[in-house]
């Protein structure tokens, strides 16, 4: 397999840290974001949205977007299941996945971002928005499962929720959120980042890191 990503891309974050948990290997093609590597011919070929991730199987289909893909890997290699098999629960680790891969980490990425600069918004406003967009979030995620016991976001073992959170988190404290206010969250984040397959995930130790 290939993944086309970037390192501090949340996005390919989720996915790394998904293919660690399952124990496959993929070559990974970096494209920096802030180079509009992204936007080059010959990646908008495989990805017409310009974006990352991209996964490539071994028979060269090509999948975009990360939950979609994280998906697909759960489905194609079911262990360890990252969503659970009752169909309750499976929607509750999909919503609070949903609630940061479609309604926070969008307002906040690199793309929006640079669209508020080109209209004359200043940086100062521009870390604000995207501070703001992240503490909206994660006060929504720590109301959702405020009640679960944890120690991951939805029981003992890691989901695609815990997947789309720690990233998130990564991208609040570079955008200076104070997270003291999200216990909950933190308490997640603590179980998942004593697996190694989520700390062999993280930006600083991806190949393109700077």
């Amino acid at each position: 397999m290939k993944l086309h990503g970037y390192f501090r891309s949340s996005a390919s974050y989720r996915v790394r840290i998904a293919l660690n948990l399952k124990g496959l290997n993929a070559e990974h093609l970096p494209h920096h974001l802030r180079k509009g590597e992204q936007r080059e011919p010959s990646y908008l070929a495989i990805n017409p949205q310009g974006l990352v991730p991209t996964l490539q199987d071994d028979r060269g289909t090509i999948l975009t977007q990360s939950l979609a893909i994280i998906e697909w890997l759960d489905e194609t290699h079911p262990k360890p299941r990252l969503l659970p098999k009752d169909p309750l629960r499976r929607a509750r680790v999909r919503a609070f996945a949903q609630v940061i891969a479609c309604d926070t980490h969008p307002l906040q990425n690199l793309k929006v971002l640079s669209r508020l600069r080109e209209l004359g918004v200043g940086d100062e406003q521009v870390t604000g928005w995207a501070a703001w967009a992240n503490r909206e979030g994660l006060a929504a995620c720590e109301q959702l499962i405020a009640g679960e016991p944890g120690p991951f976001c939805f029981g003992a073992a890691p989901t695609i929720a815990d997947l789309c959170l720690v990233p998130q988190l990564a991208n609040a404290r570079r955008f200076g959120v104070d997270l003291a206010a999200f216990p909950r969250l933190l308490r997640a984040e603590d179980a998942a980042k004593d697996l190694k397959a989520f700390a062999d995930a993280a930006p600083e130790r991806q190949p393109d890191a700077e």
